[in-house]
């Protein structure tokens, strides 16, 4: 006898969402674009195969052991915290609208502003495009911005995901390195 497998819908999945990780005291506060649909469907987040947060996160030195996806409740044990500027999972960020890129910006600002994290790290140039709205359009560099968030320092990581081609691995690392070592240091 064949076992079935039922698998909830893309529509179902949609309509998931991930609870934030975030305490008081917040060192850094991670801010992802939105949940993919596997995360939605085990309830982690950065659950995609070839998501490499949790890898960053160790060989950079934020965390000090290894972790996987069903760690995520843990970060804020490290003062770490994590969020994303949309709620709703998608198979990608082609089907957001402006809409929720808005909602979202201002969920944000109540976040940063209820836990006054020392620093903002968006991963991904998206983020920071539909954060600060005047930075649509030109070059966005990795690192510590000029702009702050809420008054809060916001640091532009790569977004990790294995659909971001725009940095090397390499890159990566590095970025995520200078990141513990800004937030190490008071502003």
């Amino acid at each position: 006898m064949k076992k079935t497998v039922l698998r909830p819908s893309q529509d179902a999945l949609s309509r998931q969402r991930l609870s934030d990780h975030i305490k008081p005291g917040v060192r850094i506060l991670f801010v992802g674009i939105n949940p993919g649909l596997r995360s939605a469907a085990i309830g982690h987040h950065f659950a995609g195969h070839s998501n490499r947060f949790w890898k960053l996160l160790f060989e950079s030195r934020l965390v000090p052991e290894p972790l996987t996806h069903q760690h995520d409740w843990r970060l804020p044990d490290w003062g770490l915290g994590l969020t994303n500027i949309i709620q709703r999972p998608s198979s990608g960020i082609d089907v957001l609208k402006p809409r929720e890129y808005e909602a979202g910006r201002k969920r944000l600002i109540a976040t940063v502003k209820r836990y006054h994290p020392d620093t903002v790290a968006l991963l991904g140039v998206t983020i920071y495009r539909m954060v600060f709205p005047e930075y649509r359009v030109g070059r966005i560099s990795l690192g510590l911005q000029d702009e702050t968030l809420a008054g809060r320092p916001v640091f532009v990581l790569p977004n990790p995901s294995g659909r971001n081609a725009h940095y090397s691995y390499q890159t990566m690392v590095t970025a995520f390195c200078t990141l513990r070592k800004v937030a190490n240091k008071p502003f």
